[in-house]
């Protein structure tokens, strides 16, 4: 049975939240207050649609007793314990807890791991493939950096996508991700593997981290790399060392003040990303299976040429489209990752 008593408290902080907003909150307050709103708002909508139902269910019933409506009450009853089930199926999975991150735009990091210069070409075809994904769903990408190999590759790549739902639909992207192909560098035509990894990091707010000054060091150098808009030959690069970890965090565009805003916005990311992962292994530490683990050493997905074909190793998820993927239609892709995640939560909370 669905928690009723969970149900109304649910609604009457929501009805709370509805008269603060028309009461006309302050400044610093309308924030919080909206947010929290936005995200109880298809919860409570959810248990109207259940609770309405539920209502239609007890009339049906008792025009049973008609002779005269007994059978239009019979179809009713019949469509009714149809719809039941997916309406408490939808409300059980929308009360499940959020993660506080899930709204917040995302940090993805992209580097090659083994395989040479063909893994660094795979990383870039991985950096084009998130960048067309964002712009399919009206996200904006910023690349914070890029530094490329000579082939035209990628050695490492940073960039920020924010929109509605952005960390909640990429989070599931950390790991390996590895490529069987031949590679345009292979003149024999044979299929070599190799791998990239991803990371994506929700993007922490200040009031997340508190940085102090004694625990950074920042250094100015001049950028370097295989040539293009990302290399300049003023010293506006930045470098950010963040002595208690040891992280580095670099960044080169043009404007120093940029650099120094980019930089200080990944190390706030990676520390937040640290602190969450050490909670979620605290709370987490007999669950297994964890679709979203955020395991960087984890092989994930493999991206098949020849068959063209990728296949997500977690949920034994195979699509024969890989060009179509490859383009940034990663759509099927990330909706059966959350639908797995939901399912495993939704199992454990029952």
């Amino acid at each position: 049975m669905l928690p009723q008593d969970k149900l109304d408290q649910i609604f009457r902080r929501f009805e709370y939240l509805e008269a603060q907003l028309n009461a006309g909150p302050s400044a610093d307050q309308i924030a919080a207050i909206s947010r929290e709103y936005a995200e109880l708002k298809p919860v409570v909508q959810q248990i109207h649609l259940w609770r309405a139902a539920q209502a239609e269910l007890t009339e049906a019933q008792a025009m049973l007793a008609d002779p005269e409506m007994r059978e239009l009450a019979e179809d009713e009853l019949s469509r009714l314990r149809q719809l039941l089930p997916d309406l408490e199926h939808e409300l059980r999975i929308a009360l499940l807890p959020r993660d506080a991150a899930d709204a917040r735009p995302a940090i993805v990091e992209i580097r090659p791991g083994t395989g040479g210069d063909e893994a660094a070409l795979f990383a870039g075809d991985l950096l084009r493939m998130y960048q067309r994904f964002a712009e399919s769903q009206g996200w904006s990408f910023q690349l914070l950096e890029l530094a490329e190999s000579e082939l035209g590759g990628v050695k490492e790549a940073m960039a920020r996508i924010e929109g509605e739902g952005v960390f909640a639909r990429l989070k599931y992207e950390s790991g390996v991700h590895r490529v069987q192909r031949v590679p345009e560098t292979e003149s024999g035509g044979r299929i070599h593997t190799s791998a990239a990894t991803v990371a994506v990091l929700p993007e922490a707010q200040e009031v997340d981290i508190d940085i102090p000054a004694s625990d950074i060091r920042i250094d100015t150098m001049r950028a370097s790399g295989a040539g293009g808009q990302h290399v300049n030959t003023t010293d506006s690069a930045v470098r950010i060392t963040h002595i208690p970890t040891g992280i580095v965090v670099t960044s080169s565009e043009k404007s120093q003040h940029q650099n120094r805003a980019n930089a200080m916005a990944v190390l706030r990311a990676r520390l937040y990303d640290m602190e969450r992962s050490r909670a979620d292994a605290e709370r987490a530490a007999d669950r297994k299976n964890q679709v979203g683990s955020g395991d960087r050493s984890e092989r994930i997905r493999t991206y098949n040429f020849p068959q063209g074909r990728m296949t997500d190793h977690r949920i034994n998820l195979t699509i024969y489209a890989l060009d179509r993927i490859m383009q940034g239609d990663l759509t099927e892709t990330v909706a059966a990752l959350a639908a797995h995640d939901q399912a495993t939560r939704l199992a454990e909370a029952e």
